[in-house]
């Protein structure tokens, strides 16, 4: 398979995306995105020259202070300004993958041919995805309206030789990251700084990066969730597609019939049931996990077509002779999204929780928390109540960012979505059910051996024996947090089929 990704027009999505990061694939422009990089360039060019019609951060200030003028002379010196002034993010450094989609995101937005930006500033980001020059960004500064303004400034500054980049693992200087590889600063011409700090980026990159664990999780929770079913000795009969398909929900629909297919072959599922009905944690499955599947589709949607935008601003329209200043800028559309899909999560590990509570509590022929010698042993008492705490944080991280706002900009923003505070507890809740998975999978797995000499699906079998080598079956107490641990990385590793998640 190629080694290299080339810029264009074509569809960005979560599969190809996914792809470039795990093959550390190279980008490139195509010969459609240098066409059109030049045509807008050259537009722009012509029109400063031709008119002195003052035109939103070409020859103007920012902000608030887009009735002041600049002069020709100091074009360049405006929009060097500009990142210098705006790069003030504080907090935690963000992730390295995500600082390298962050400048995949903005390669492919400035590529349209509607940013102005000139093309060796393309491919100085191109020069830093493929070396690994990753940008210092912190991850608190940016509103989530004028654009990722602070992070996106931390990620424009290495550009002009300025601020710092990872080497591995250690910040260096700027400067000297671009001397070791034989790399010129570039010299800003009018509107690139303003095209590099507007845009939604880094919310962009931070959801994308959720996105593509939430359809790994959800399908995990399937899982696990199955093997849950079948360590309880639970009914498939709430499974019935009949049961759902009066009730059309699509993730309800693809829930109920996954689970069926996980435990085919059962020896547990076919045994004769004592129980009536079950808990709600185990029966409704389809109905919860189903509507998360629902909430991840339409996340996915929105940002798909975020990805694939134009979001800075002003735009160039060569064609219709016209520049244009909007507001794509705006993380709204992103904010929702986001906050939607922080809840939807949060809530498998909700049900996540409920069902290793159920395990533990000495119930059809389990012993109390799920261990020989209950009283001598603890066994799996207390990862549960790392689990309830881990659901209560993820209770507190679903207060929707999306619904504050604060002006800015000495009034000129007068409404922001709050989109990066959004996405960055996302990235949170989306670690915590991680954590709660690993703590149910380590529970259901261990409740699984009590069944014997009856076993589960054959699916299933091969999926804990697995597990089992990383984490062995516990006979007595041990150091748990180590399980947990080992649990996550299992896991992180597996490898599934993008078809069973996209």
């Amino acid at each position: 398979m190629s080694q290299i990704h080339y810029i264009s027009s074509e569809i960005l999505d979560l599969k190809t995306i996914a792809t470039i990061l795990e093959e550390h694939k190279k980008l490139q422009l195509s010969e459609e995105s240098i066409l059109n990089i030049n045509t807008s360039r050259t537009y722009l060019d012509k029109k400063i020259k031709n008119s002195k019609t003052p035109v939103y951060g070409v020859n103007t200030g920012f902000g608030s202070l887009c009735n002041v003028a600049i002069q020709d002379e100091n074009l360049t010196k405006l929009q060097e300004n500009l990142v210098r002034s705006h790069a003030c993010g504080t907090g935690d450094y963000v992730p390295k993958d995500i600082v390298k989609l962050m400048l995949l995101l903005k390669v492919q937005s400035l590529s349209y041919g509607h940013s102005g930006v000139h093309i060796n500033t393309v491919q100085r980001l191109i020069d830093f995805f493929n070396l690994d020059i990753l940008p210092v960004v912190y991850n608190q500064g940016s509103l989530g309206a004028s654009g990722d303004l602070a992070p996106l400034a931390h990620l424009a500054l290495p550009l002009l030789g300025e601020g710092e980049v990872w080497s591995g693992d250690t910040i260096i200087n700027a400067r000297e990251a671009l001397k070791k590889n034989k790399l010129s600063k570039i010299t800003l011409q009018s509107k690139e700084g303003l095209a590099l700090l507007n845009g939604t980026q880094f919310m962009s990159a931070y959801g994308v990066i959720a996105l593509i664990k939430a359809h790994k999780l959800s399908y995990l929770a399937d899982v696990i969730g199955a093997i849950s079913i079948d360590a309880f000795n639970c009914n498939l009969s709430p499974f019935n597609p009949l049961v759902h398909y009066v009730r059309p929900h699509r993730g309800q629909i693809k829930t109920a019939a996954r689970i069926l297919s996980f435990l085919d072959d059962s020896e547990i599922a076919a045994t004769e049931k004592e129980n009536v009905q079950d808990p709600y944690s185990f029966r409704c499955i389809p109905q919860v996990h189903g509507a998360t599947k629902d909430v991840i589709d339409f996340t996915t949607k929105t940002f798909k077509t975020e990805i694939n935008s134009v979001t800075d601003n002003p735009n160039i329209f060569p064609a219709d002779d016209l520049i244009i200043s909007g507001g794509n800028f705006h993380g709204q559309p992103l904010a929702l999204a986001l906050d939607y899909l922080c809840i939807a999560l949060s809530e498998l590990g909700s049900i996540s929780e409920r069902r290793v509570y159920q395990l533990i509590g000495g119930l059809r022929g389990l012993p109390p928390f799920l261990v020989d010698s209950p009283g001598l042993n603890s066994g799996m008492m207390i990862p549960q109540y790392t689990a309830a705490s881990i659901v209560s944080q993820n209770k507190q991280l679903c207060t929707p960012a999306s619904v504050d706002s604060i002006v800015s900009s000495n009034g000129q923003e007068d409404h922001v979505s709050m989109g990066a505070n959004a996405a960055t507890k996302l990235l949170k809740v989306v670690e915590n059910v991680e954590t709660l998975l690993s703590i149910e999978l380590l529970n259901a797995v261990q409740a699984l051996h009590y069944r014997q000499p009856i076993h589960t699906s054959s699916f299933l079998q091969s999926f804990t024996k697995s597990y089992r080598e990383v984490v062995p079956f516990a006979d007595e107490d041990r150091i748990f947090a180590n399980d947990i641990k080992l649990g996550k990385t299992f896991i992180g590793s597996l490898n599934i089929d993008p078809e069973d998640l996209y």
